[in-house]
């Protein structure tokens, strides 16, 4: 365990954690929402530091970042640890209960990658923000050693800590749920408006961005709902590139699987207001590649993560000349 940043204490041993939304409070001797975080004798602590479920090497597009160095590996790895408990949760057996880990401090990371010539990592699978002494930690080892950030997040956290550990992420993908602060109330135990504060203040730091949207038949599907989330997503900027995926059944959920004409309806609706807009978990070909908005013209083909990339070095078309928001090499 290593001692938590963003807590306060309340007396006769209890605290107050300021990390999330949620704000728990946690006697001695107990654990937060998360499970994270430990209170031992009134001192937060982060639990579970420097302990992966997984470690992994891993397409980029798995996590899925279709515009940040389309191609390339990633290194995955993350906690133990969840702040929001949604019953349709597609990770579940590690997010929402314990199980086993293995260690590994921020200096081994730092030297594995190194010593493998990796220079980007991904924390992921579950939500890293509640691993984020963890982050911090390698961030700062690894502030000269060019190695890129990325983090999978569902992007419930308070606006200071994401403030501090943004200043060394290159990418973030955020699961906007729903854009309906009952659905995340109802079936995540969260709230909305933390999580559209994080994704404007991400993409306000110039942090590359990309937003997925789990699409879930009869909660999150319907037509008003999606035209919400899209036309956010637009004010903020059309550039920002937009993953609709299909829900399969896991945890407590019993709703059947979204068919994939449901994710291909919502996706033609995202390309009139949004420049990239893709599809996963199901089959929908037309919304796998990226095209340039300018002329159409295929720029990175894929198929079951193999890819052709024909972006240039100043992430222009090569046909055209439009500019594509990105990073592609």
């Amino acid at each position: 365990m290593r001692r938590a940043m963003f807590y306060k204490s309340l007396g006769e041993k209890s605290v107050q954690c300021e990390l999330c939304p949620h704000f728990c409070t946690i006697g001695e001797g107990s654990r937060g929402l998360c499970r994270m975080r430990f209170n031992k004798k009134g001192i937060l602590q982060a639990q579970n530091y420097g302990r992966s479920i997984v470690f992994a090497l891993d397409p980029i597009e798995k996590k899925p970042l279709y515009h940040f160095f389309p191609g390339s590996r990633i290194l995955s790895l993350g906690p133990n640890s969840c702040n929001l408990s949604c019953f349709f949760c597609q990770n579940f057996q590690s997010s929402q209960f314990d199980c086993p880990t293995h260690e590994l401090s921020p200096e081994d990371l730092k030297d594995y990658l190194l010593a493998h010539l990796l220079n980007q990592v991904a924390f992921t699978y579950t939500e890293p923000l509640t691993w984020y002494e963890y982050i911090y930690d390698f961030s700062c080892l690894c502030q000269s050693e060019g190695i890129r950030i990325v983090l999978v997040s569902n992007g419930y956290i308070n606006p200071e800590p994401i403030k501090i550990i943004a200043r060394a992420v290159s990418a973030m993908n955020i699961d906007l749920k729903a854009f309906d602060d009952s659905f995340y109330r109802t079936y995540c135990k969260g709230s909305l408006n933390p999580v559209l504060a994080t994704i404007r203040f991400v993409y306000e730091a110039g942090i590359h961005l990309e937003i997925t949207n789990l699409l879930i038949p009869g909660l999150n599907d319907d037509q008003t709902t999606i035209g919400k989330l899209i036309d956010f997503l637009a004010s903020l900027d059309p550039d920002i590139p937009l993953h609709f995926s299909a829900y399969h059944p896991a945890f407590k959920a019993k709703i059947a699987s979204t068919p994939a004409s449901v994710v291909q309806n919502a996706c033609q609706m995202a390309k009139e207001k949004l420049k990239h807009v893709y599809a996963g978990n199901c089959s929908v070909p037309e919304f796998q590649d990226t095209y340039c908005p300018g002329c159409g013209r295929v720029l990175v083909s894929r198929s079951n993560y193999a890819l052709q990339n024909v972006m240039n070095k100043s992430n222009t078309c090569p046909h055209c000349g439009t500019e594509i928001y990105g990073v592609f090499s």
